[in-house]
């Protein structure tokens, strides 16, 4: 139903006039006759200039579905409907299980949402469903960093925002009654091993505090810790994995010692590591920059603190920290109308162009920024977790990791500690499991788009 009349806004010194309509009940979209003038162009390299009709100025709806982070991202919708008062975005927000079963099978059946968010995990399942952005690709990798790694026959269809990785967390009450300051952080795993025990506690043989605890976070360290002695995941040819080698192997050994040797932590103490530093039960655990927000809202009453991943040896910067993942920007139905595909390019170039919602956007999520216009940005410097992570360019991304790692990891670990499986024979079962289960996969690592991998391998 159109409205009657003509309505006048005003946008800064810029005057609409909207004379349209909803798409549908109770829609705020409505038509535009008369587009923007004297908006500031935003972005650096890659920029986007809001003076002008989007759609005609005819009013168009778009959905935008999404599994987390309902309000971060309804900054982005409603920053841009106010420039483009026609255009409508509506947020559909789904548990992550549920998401991942609709989603693929609204996009099979044409059904899906112009505008969806991407996690990588999920590369294989989206990428035939993805319109490729519609972005001057030198423009785009002046600004992010990391683009190289998503070309897919030579486009891009999303690329990474952020980048998570993992971190020491402890627990600062713990830290300030062992007489430790922010001087003893730990740089390397020995000096890690020894402030453990300073803030490991027994009640006789009885352990009643953990200096430090893994269990139950086996993935998160024991796919990036051996880059950092330059043992890459996967071979030179990128395709076949590299579980079974001698530095994953003093990985697990290292982390075995914290307990059998050090007895810092037991497998049977808190069979949840981030759960039991959030009750209150162990001084330091390791795992990735999400646990900040987890914290914040599960455990509110811990104070904590964090450092840097340590390295194996002090003053030599390693091959790399740690591994990343990056947290994805917003994917494009190529399975929509026309229009909504205009219609969700320009969105998109105006999100990835828009600096406070994206320094927001990496806040939220604790994610080091990819736009390179952050490098300095004071809030990114102040936050606790991304302050602690140091140079962006020093963690390596190998790529959308096929699940088999990771859950072959997870098992590794429990026959290890639970049912008296040799480390070596874990291991090799480990990398066998892997490539079992990636044979057909078709995946092709990305590790060789890290800056620092070697010209010769």
């Amino acid at each position: 139903m159109k409205r009657s009349g003509a309505l006048v806004a005003s946008i800064g010194v810029t005057a609409l006039v909207l004379v349209g309509c909803s798409p549908g009940e109770g829609s705020t979209a409505v038509e535009v006759t008369v587009a923007p003038s004297g908006l500031p162009v935003q972005g650096e390299t890659l920029t986007y200039d809001p003076n002008r009709l989007v759609n005609d100025g005819e009013v168009i709806s778009l959905d935008w579905w999404l599994w987390d982070g309902d309000e971060v991202f309804q900054a982005f919708a409603d920053a841009y409907t106010e420039l483009h008062p026609n255009v409508e975005i509506s947020i559909v927000n789904q548990p992550w299980d549920d998401y991942w079963t609709k989603l693929p099978l609204a996009l099979r059946d044409g059904s899906g949402p112009a505008l969806f968010n991407i996690h990588n995990s999920h590369h294989d399942n989206l990428i035939g469903y993805l319109e490729p952005y519609d972005l001057p690709l030198d423009a785009l990798a002046a600004d992010y960093l990391g683009v190289d790694a998503h070309l897919v026959d030579g486009q891009v269809h999303y690329l990474d925002y952020g980048l998570m990785t993992g971190l020491v967390y402890y627990n600062a009450d713990m830290w300030a009654r062992a007489g430790l300051t922010e001087d003893d952080h730990p740089a390397t795993w020995d000096e890690l091993r020894e402030v453990a025990q300073r803030l490991t506690v027994r009640d006789g043989d009885r352990l009643t505090q953990a200096g430090f605890s893994f269990n139950s976070l086996f993935r998160e360290f024991s796919l990036g810790l051996p880059y950092q002695e330059g043992q890459h995941l996967f071979a030179a040819d990128m395709v076949t994995p590299d579980l079974d080698n001698p530095t994953m192997l003093s990985v697990v050994e290292r982390f075995l010692d914290l307990y059998e040797v050090d007895q810092v932590g037991s497998k049977d103490f808190g069979p949840v590591a981030d759960e039991s530093f959030g009750q209150g039960q162990t001084a330091m655990i390791y795992t990735w920059g999400h646990f900040y927000g987890s914290l914040l809202e599960d455990y509110p009453d811990i104070d904590f603190g964090t450092f840097r991943t340590p390295v194996p040896d002090t003053g030599e910067e390693p091959y790399a920290y740690d591994r990343y993942n990056g947290e994805s920007t917003t994917g494009i139905n190529a399975g929509a109308s026309a229009e909504e595909i205009a219609v969700a390019q320009d969105f998109v170039r105006f999100s990835l162009t828009h600096a406070d919602l994206m320094r927001d956007l990496c806040l939220h999520y604790s994610v080091l920024p990819m736009y390179t216009a952050l490098a300095d940005d004071p809030a990114i410097a102040a936050h606790p977790v991304l302050s602690a992570l140091g140079d962006v360019d020093r963690y390596i991304w190998p790529g959308p990791l096929p699940a088999a790692f990771e859950s072959s990891v997870d098992v590794m670990w429990e026959d290890i500690l639970y049912n008296g499986v040799e480390p070596a024979a874990a291991l090799a079962t480990a990398q066998q499991t892997v490539e079992r289960e990636i044979a057909h996969d078709g995946f092709v690592s990305r590790e060789n788009h890290y800056a620092a991998y070697p010209a010769e391998r």
